[in-house]
């Protein structure tokens, strides 16, 4: 079993509690909520761009880790 530790741009570490069977099925999830935390700040610049700039330092990672059953 498997699971995801998403790594904030502040250093911030957040395991998820979605379990995956395979550490594919974890890597793809990951995967997805990067792309989701860049929509999601992008959707924030363009509603206030002063208080929400893009930044090229904001990548946001992950990590899969095995967990038991």
């Amino acid at each position: 079993m498997y699971k995801v530790v998403m790594i904030y741009p502040d250093g911030t570490k957040e395991e998820d509690d979605e379990v995956f069977e395979t550490e594919d099925q974890a890597r793809a999830y990951g995967l997805e909520q990067c792309d989701n935390y860049v929509a999601g700040g992008e959707v924030l610049h363009m509603s206030n761009p002063g208080d929400y700039p893009l930044s090229e330092d904001d990548d946001v990672d992950f990590n899969v880790i095995e967990v038991d059953a």
